[in-house]
C-alpha cells in the first residue's frame, strides 16, 4: 500500500478561511498512519511553532510551509503605474535551516513591501530567497494551472522552466482533483506538461477542514469573512465538498492512474528535514564602553547602584550582590539585565511611569540596585532563586509595567538604539469564544438576532474556571441543552458554532509584547 503525505493544508491561521485547528490536523495525520504532515497557511507562518511542537510530540514529521501570494508583476513597479495588483498562489516548503530563514524573510517582505489586500511576494523576491526551499505549482489559482486553463501552453512552459531553475530542480507540478470540471481539465493539462518537461508531479488535497461534515461550518466561516449570509446568491463559496482531510486510500483511489504523484509526496517529505533549536537564548549584545565585557559592565553599574540605594555596604548586601552577579555570569544573562535597566532608566529619566516590579524579579538585589525594581529583597526576605536559578537555566522574567499612554516612546527608543529591523511588537490573535461563535454563526446563517442573542446569553460566564468548549457548556447548562434538543434552528446554530468555537478570527498587534 502506497504511503501518502498531505502537503497542502490550511489551519485556522489561514484566518477566516481554514477551519482546522492544528491539534486536529496532527491527530488526523496520526489516525491516518501518515509519517509526515505539511502546514501551508495563506501568506503567513503564524502557526509554525505550535504545529512543529504538536507534530513532533505526536511523532509526525513536521514540514513547515506557506501558500504564498505571488504578484503577477514586480512589486517595485506597481506604485503609480496603474497596473492591476493581481496575484497567483504558490506553495513553498522548508527543507532546512536556510529554507526556514528564507521563508521567514519572504513572509515578512509580503507584509512590509507587497501588502495589497493580501500579503504578496513577487518572483524577484523568490529568486533572491529560494535557497533551502522546495516549491509546487499550487491549486488552480497557481500561475501555471491558470495559464493552461487559458490555453497559454507556451507561457506555462516558460514559468515551469523558470521555477525549476529558481529552486534548483526542487519544483513539482501539483495536481488536485476535488471533482470540479475546471480542476479536471487543469489536471489533464498539468500531467501532460509535467511529462513533456520531465518535471515531477505531486498529488495534494486542498485541505481546509478535517471531516466532510464540517463543510457547512467552513461555508459559514467564509460568510463571516466576507460579511455575507448563506442565503446570499452572490456570496463567495467553495464549489466542492472535497476539501477535507482524506485518507491515503482515498487519495490513492483519486490518483490511481498517476501513482508517481502519490509516491512523490513521500519523496518530498524525505527532502524536508528542518528542526527548530529550542532552549537556546538569542540576546542582542548591549553596546558597551570600550574594553569592557557585559559582566564587567554589569558589576560596575551594580556597584554604583548599591551605593545609591543603600548608602553604606554591609556584609549581607555584599554577599547577596556577589552571589547574584556570579549566577548571572554563569547563566549568561548579563546582556539581558543591561538591556532592561537601560530602557527602564531611560523611561524614568523622562518621567514615564514605570511599575515598582512584579513577580519573582522583586527577589533580585541586582534588579533593585539597577533601578529595574523598587523593592528591597533583603528587607522583605525575597528569594533570588525564584527569579533566576542555575539549576533550571531558564531566562529570568521581568514583569515590567509602563504607563500605557507613553509605552510607544519606550518602544521608539528601543528601535532607535537597536535598529528598526531588530525591534518588533508581537502578534496577538482574537478567537471566537463560545458566545461570539454563536452570534457570528447566527448572522451568517441568517437567523433572527433575538434568537442568537438569547442562545448566546445562555452560555455561562464562569470566572477563574478556565475556558470550556461550547459542547461542554451545552452539556452542563440544562436550559441550553433543552433548547438545543427542542428547536432545530438552535441545534443547527450550535452545531455550526461549535466548529468555530475557539478558532482564530483575526490578528492584531499586541499592546505590550516586544521582541
Amino acid at each position: 500500500m502506497a504511503k501518502f503525505v498531505h502537503l497542502h493544508n490550511h489551519s485556522e491561521f489561514s484566518l477566516l478561511d481554514g477551519l482546522c485547528k492544528i491539534s486536529d490536523l496532527v491527530q488526523a495525520s496520526v489516525s491516518a498512519g501518515m509519517p509526515a504532515l505539511a502546514l501551508t497557511d495563506h501568506g503567513n507562518l503564524f502557526g509554525a511553532i505550535e504545529f512543529y511542537k504538536k507534530a513532533t510530540e505526536a511523532k509526525i514529521k513536521p514540514i513547515i510551509g506557506m501558500e504564498a501570494y505571488v504578484a503577477k508583476n514586480p512589486i517595485e513597479s506597481e506604485n503609480g503605474s496603474g497596473q492591476k495588483r493581481d496575484y497567483n498562489h504558490f506553495i513553498l516548503l522548508v527543507k532546512n535551516m536556510e529554507g526556514y530563514k528564507n521563508l521567514i524573510k519572504l513572509a515578512s517582505l509580503a507584509y512590509e513591501k507587497g501588502f495589497y489586500y493580501k500579503p504578496r511576494i513577487d518572483e524577484v523576491m523568490l529568486e533572491q530567497y529560494s535557497g533551502g526551499l522546495l516549491a509546487t505549482s499550487a491549486c488552480i489559482k497557481g500561475v501555471i494551472p491558470e495559464l493552461l486553463l487559458n490555453n497559454k501552453r507556451s507561457e506555462a512552459e516558460d514559468k515551469a522552466r523558470k521555477y525549476r531553475d529558481i529552486f534548483d530542480g526542487d519544483f513539482f507540478i501539483e495536481i488536485m482533483d476535488h471533482g470540479s470540471d475546471e480542476e479536471i481539465i487543469a489536471k489533464e493539462r498539468l500531467i501532460e506538461l509535467a511529462h513533456d518537461m520531465d518535471i515531477p508531479l505531486v498529488a495534494t488535497n486542498d485541505c481546509h477542514y478535517i471531516k466532510p461534515e464540517h463543510y457547512d461550518a467552513q461555508e459559514v466561516k467564509l460568510c463571516i469573512q466576507t460579511q455575507t449570509t448563506m442565503s446570499d446568491p452572490n456570496r463567495f463559496k467553495i464549489s466542492t465538498h472535497e476539501l477535507f482531510f482524506k485518507s491515503k486510500d482515498e487519495m490513492t483511489s483519486v490518483f490511481k492512474d498517476i501513482p508517481e504523484a502519490i509516491e512523490n509526496t513521500v519523496k518530498i517529505a524525505e527532502k524536508c528535514n528542518f528542526e527548530f533549536e529550542f532552549g537556546k537564548i538569542h540576546l542582542p549584545h548591549y553596546p558597551l564602553p570600550k574594553g569592557e565585557d557585559s559582566n564587567e559592565h554589569l558589576r560596575k553599574l551594580s556597584e554604583e547602584g548599591m551605593k545609591e540605594r543603600f548608602g553604606k555596604e554591609t556584609s549581607e548586601i555584599r554577599e547577596r550582590l556577589d552571589h547574584e552577579l556570579h549566577v548571572i555570569k554563569e547563566t549568561g544573562f548579563a546582556d539581558y539585565f543591561l538591556i532592561v535597566q537601560d530602557f527602564i532608566n531611560w523611561a524614568k529619566e523622562r518621567g514615564i511611569a514605570v511599575g515598582p516590579g512584579r513577580g519573582s524579579a522583586a527577589g533580585s538585589i541586582v534588579s533593585y540596585v539597577l533601578n529595574i525594581t523598587d523593592v528591597d529583597p533583603l528587607k522583605y526576605g525575597l528569594l533570588f532563586e525564584r527569579f533566576l536559578n542555575p539549576e533550571r537555566n531558564e531566562p529570568p522574567d521581568f514583569d515590567i509595567d509602563f504607563a500605557d499612554d507613553r509605552r510607544d516612546e519606550v518602544i521608539g527608543y528601543l528601535r532607535e538604539k537597536y535598529g528598526e529591523g531588530h525591534v518588533a511588537q508581537i502578534i496577538t490573535f482574537g478567537t471566537m469564544a463560545a458566545r461570539a461563535a454563536i452570534r457570528d454563526a447566527g448572522r451568517a446563517l441568517g437567523l433572527p438576532y433575538a434568537l442568537c442573542d438569547r442562545v448566546a446569553k445562555l452560555v455561562p460566564f464562569i470566572a477563574n474556571q478556565g475556558y470550556q468548549t461550547l459542547t461542554k457548556y451545552v452539556e452542563k447548562t440544562p436550559e441550553l441543552q433543552n433548547l438545543y434538543n427542542a428547536d432545530p434552528e438552535v441545534k443547527k446554530l450550535i452545531d455550526v458554532a461549535s466548529h468555530l468555537d475557539g478558532v482564530a478570527r483575526h490578528a492584531s498587534v499586541h499592546a505590550a509584547g516586544v521582541v
